[in-house]
């Protein structure tokens, strides 16, 4: 049997434990923040973006610690709210009420339609959606994901053969998914991740990031030679990068927005 000595060193390391807790803002409004604590957390921290307001605290701090870090830093949670938070009216994504579809930089009309199926698709005058009469919630958040998937994946086929000759290997495959904080990643494997809710915003953001993490399969880091090859592919990356700095936070949110349940 193991000694009292090894059973305490091999202690089983506590698990995440979540709550939440409210905060009143300085202009008054009423902030719900997630409270996280995580056993690997080191200090302190707050966070925000799309998904709301996030406290973590180490395992051995007090809660009244993280009450008083947490008023001390309500300033900045309302500014952060005022540049990533979505407003309460953005739009969501209702049947028969949405009127307009964000897509590629666009506000793109919403046409409303009967079907047996559900089912939507880019026409010339706009995006048709066809919904049987009764629809879950569960089949619409679903079938706009496939949607928007099926229109990324349609931008980067158009993109992706321009820039491969350069490269020593092609991606091994490209995934698109929801991410908090990233627009992109590859994998060590080859395996390139991008944000979907980059086909909402202009395709010139959109095709930078691509390109941006293609050339992490011949820098493997953000050295100058990095730099170097973006430059040679896409000349116009500082533009795009200052685009996300100022537009990218909302589309994240706006993505989240039109995804979540109702």
């Amino acid at each position: 049997m193991p000694s009292l000595l090894q059973r305490l060193i091999t202690r089983t390391p506590r698990s995440v434990e979540r709550d939440t807790v409210t905060v009143t803002l300085e202009d008054g409004r009423v902030l719900d923040v997630q409270r996280v604590r995580d056993p690997r957390a080191k200090r302190l921290k707050l966070s925000i973006d799309e998904r709301g307001a996030r406290l973590t605290l180490p395992w051995r701090a007090s809660l009244v610690s993280g009450d008083r870090f947490l008023q001390q830093h309500r300033g900045w949670l309302a500014e952060q709210l005022a540049r990533y938070m979505p407003h309460d009216d953005l739009p969501a994504f209702v049947p028969g009420v949405t009127p307009h579809l964000p897509l590629r930089g666009e506000d793109v009309p919403l046409h409303w339609h009967e079907g047996r199926f559900a089912r939507i698709e880019r026409l010339e005058d706009g995006v048709h959606v066809r919904l049987p009469a009764r629809v879950s919630d569960a089949t619409l958040r679903r079938t706009l994901r496939a949607f928007y998937e099926a229109e990324a994946r349609a931008d980067i086929g158009r993109w992706l053969p321009a820039y491969l000759a350069g490269l020593p290997r092609a991606p091994r495959q490209i995934r698109l998914k929801v991410m908090s904080s990233q627009w992109g990643s590859l994998a060590p494997d080859g395996t390139l991740t991008l944000d979907l809710a980059l086909v909402l915003g202009r395709p010139s953001a959109f095709e930078y990031v691509l390109v941006h993490e293609l050339c992490h399969l011949l820098q493997a880091n953000h050295s100058p030679a990095f730099w170097a090859e973006v430059e040679t592919r896409f000349p116009a990356w500082r533009d795009e990068r200052q685009w996300f700095h100022a537009h990218g936070r909302p589309l994240k949110a706006r993505l989240h927005r039109l995804l979540q349940a109702r």
